[in-house]
Formats: structure tokens, C-alpha cells, sequence
């Protein structure tokens, strides 16, 4: 296995559009949550998302670029900018290097803001710019043609997990040599009254539009459901030879990353967390570690009923003893749940966190869920830490799950 550093970091978030401007948000516990101003929601059952609020895409790419893509596309290829720019120039060969993106719907609302304007007689033409700007590998088709990138190049779908995973595919894609570098990033952005409808039927979504700051509260005993949030994250990563070749600035290592299924319920998680456990273990081994060396776990924690207590069982049971000794939190109550997008912004939390000595508050646990163990969830407010190892769970619809660890760089092990 090849170690694999992390050179760049991109961020297009609810509460920041860069690397930092978020993470002083959520180091601060600043909530992205509020009622939606994209489109009339009143009528809806949820009126309330994390949205990413007053971004120029003329910042990242032309007129020309943000009438061929779609809100989860203009993100994405936002974060990714800012990733290879933060990483430097003459990454590597441009046939050595790949891009990997996670997706979990895609173009889903310009498909329903079409098919709206169809059925309502609105109009009867669908533009030439409609199957491109839905496809998910075309954010990154767009950021190799403005790059002239030739390596490899996939797009995951795995619903929650597609950010988590496209990190992890990125990691195989380098292991197996087929790249010396890989961008890999996660983006998503599906508000719409399709979307919100069909997962507010399902009971999965958070009703409390009277108070969008507290909606999204993971762990807590009051919790009703999450709530939608959008953006994209990024990451550069390449071989440590590559990097140091070039002089590059190394945030961290990639150390562990694990894919699993549950083989259980097309929505639900196993009520035994079977799947966590699993995916947990196996990017420890992977990684070279024990249990007890993990400082940080960035939990899935979207603040449902069913999944939140699952996962806080599943790590009590791979930890044991040493649980209580980690911190345990939710970015969720500041971001709602990016989906393919927080699977990567969560990563970037837990490469500052090594960085900085700070672990981010896990917003509005007021009173803990009797069914989740005592842990250190970090409720309200940051905390200062060392941490040396963190983790990130991203947990999808199918039992996808998707673990990654990063570590401290170290230039002599």
C-alpha cells in the first residue's frame, strides 16, 4: 500500500464557501438551518433546509459553465477549485491524474423543475443543456475540460456514502497505479418539492419549521428527523513520493478507508449496526490501528430516530473501553445532511481537527436519547483536543456504509 497525504482542501458549504470560513463557522457553532428561500416551500410539510446562501458561481467559472450545470454541479465544481488551487500547480502528468465524485441524486432538481414546467403547460421544449446538466459524471467532465485532465475518472452513487466513497476510490485508483493524484469530491444539492415530499412521506425529514436553528439535532432526545442541507467538498490526494517531490504542503494522511453493505433494508439501517461495526473494523485494520488509537469519530449522526442510537451503539461496540475516551460528534446540526457533499466536508473536519486541536459542537444536544450510550458527544460547544487519528462515518439508504480515517502526517513512518 502506497501512503496516500491529502495536498488540497475545497469547501462550498451551508455555513461557508471555503475551507475556512467553514470551519470558523462550525468551530463556532454557527447553524446553516432556516427556512427555504429557493422556491416557495409554504405549501410543504418541510419548510426548512441547510441552503447554500449568497454564492456567485462567476467566482469559480464562466457565464458560459453555470448555464451548463446544475446547482449540485456549480458546488462541486466550486470546491474542486478551490482543492487543486489550495494544492498547487503541476499536480502530476495530466494522464496520471483522476478524479473520483460522489453523488447521491445528481441533477434530481433540474429534472423536477422540468417535468414541473412540462406538466403545467409552462412550456413544451426541453433544451439542449438538459442531459448534461443532470448526468452526475459531468461536474467532473467539467473540471477535466477546464484542467485537460486524461486519467481516470468515476462517479459514485451510493446514496449518503457516494462522498465517503468517492475518497475511498480515489485511495484505489492511486494503490493500484493507475494515478499518482486523484481529486476526489462530493456534491449535492436536491432541493425541490419532489425531493422533499418524498422523504417527508417516508417520516425521514424534520417538521419543526417553527424553529430551523434547533431542527437538526443529532443524538438529542427530541430529535424528529434530518434535514436537507446542499454544497460540495474536495479533496486533493497523491502519493506521498508525489507530494514531496513537488515541495507540496501536506495536511494529513488518508490512513483507512472501508466500504460495506448490510445486506438488510432498502432504507433502514440493521438494528444491530452490523454494517457500522463492520465498516468501522475494517478501515481500522486497513489502517494499520487499533481501536484505541482513534482520537475524533465524525459520526453520520443525521438526527433521526432509528439511526442515530445504531450508530452510537455500533461504536460502543468496536471501541469498548476506550469509547468514552474519544470524541464523539455531529456536524450535522450546523450543515444538515449534505449527502454526497458531507461525506468529504466531514473528512475536511477531521483533517482540522489534526490540525488546529479543535473538535466542532454537535448543535442543539440539549438532552441525550436514552437509547444512545454515554459518550463524549462534544454537545453545544468546541472543544480544545489533541487528536491525532479521527474518523469519518457516512452511512446511506441500501445499508451503504463508508468509513475513512485520516492521521498526523508524519514525513518518517
Amino acid at each position: 500500500m502506497k501512503k496516500i497525504v491529502i495536498t488540497g482542501m475545497g469547501a462550498v458549504t451551508p455555513i461557508g464557501h471555503s475551507v475556512n470560513e467553514y470551519w470558523e463557522n462550525v468551530t463556532s457553532g454557527k447553524c446553516g438551518v432556516d427556512k427555504i428561500s429557493k422556491f416557495d416551500a409554504s405549501d410543504l410539510p418541510v419548510q426548512i433546509a441547510a441552503e447554500v446562501r449568497d454564492f456567485d458561481p462567476l467566482q469559480f467559472m464562466t457565464k458560459k459553465q453555470t448555464k451548463e450545470m446544475d446547482p449540485f454541479m456549480q458546488y462541486g465544481y466550486a470546491a474542486a477549485m478551490q482543492a487543486l488551487e489550495d494544492a498547487g500547480e503541476n499536480i502530476c502528468a495530466p494522464e496520471r491524474m483522476g478524479i473520483t465524485v460522489g453523488t447521491a441524486l445528481g441533477g434530481i432538481s433540474t429534472i423536477a423543475e422540468t417535468q414541473a414546467g412540462i406538466t403545467s403547460g409552462e412550456h413544451t421544449k426541453v433544451g439542449p443543456r438538459f442531459v448534461p446538466k443532470v448526468i452526475g459524471n459531468e461536474v467532473a467532465a467539467q473540471v477535466a475540460i477546464n484542467k485537460g485532465f486524461r486519467g481516470p475518472s468515476m462517479t459514485v452513487s451510493t446514496a449518503c456514502s457516494s462522498g465517503g466513497d468517492a475518497i475511498s476510490l480515489a485511495a484505489m485508483f492511486i494503490n493500484s497505479g493507475m494515478a499518482d493524484a486523484c481529486l476526489a469530491f462530493g456534491t449535492e444539492s436536491t432541493l425541490n418539492s419532489l425531493f422533499i415530499l418524498g422523504l417527508s412521506s417516508a417520516h425521514a425529514l424534520s417538521r419543526n419549521n417553527d424553529n430551523p436553528k434547533g431542527a437538526s439535532c443529532p443524538f438529542n432526545k427530541t430529535r424528529d428527523g434530518f434535514v436537507i442541507g446542499e454544497g460540495g467538498g474536495a479533496l486533493v490526494l497523491e502519493t506521498e513520493e508525489n507530494a514531496l517531490k513537488r515541495g507540496a504542503h501536506i495536511y494529513a494522511e488518508l490512513a483507512g478507508i472501508s466500504n460495506c453493505t448490510d445486506g438488510y433494508h432498502a432504507t433502514s439501517p440493521h438494528p444491530e449496526g452490523i454494517g457500522a461495526i463492520f465498516c468501522m473494523e475494517e478501515a481500522i485494520k486497513n489502517a494499520g490501528l487499533e481501536p484505541k488509537d482513534i482520537n475524533y469519530i465524525n459520526t453520520h449522526g443525521t438526527s433521526t430516530g432509528v439511526g442515530d442510537p445504531i450508530e452510537a451503539n455500533a461504536i460502543v461496540k468496536v471501541f469498548g473501553d476506550s469509547a468514552k475516551d474519544i470524541y464523539v460528534n455531529s456536524t450535522k446540526g450546523a450543515t444538515g445532511h449534505m449527502m454526497g457533499a458531507g461525506g468529504v466536508t466531514e473528512v475536511i473536519t477531521c483533517v482540522k481537527a489534526i490540525e488546529t486541536g479543535i473538535v466542532p459542537p454537535t448543535l442543539n444536544l440539549v438532552e441525550l436519547d436514552e437509547k444512545c450510550p454515554e459518550l463524549n458527544y462534544v454537545p453545544l460547544e468546541a472543544v480544545k483536543a489533541e487528536v491525532n487519528v479521527a474518523m469519518s462515518n457516512s452511512f446511506g439508504f441500501g445499508g451503504q456504509n463508508s468509513s475513512v480515517i485520516v492521521k498526523k502526517y508524519n514525513k518518517y513512518y
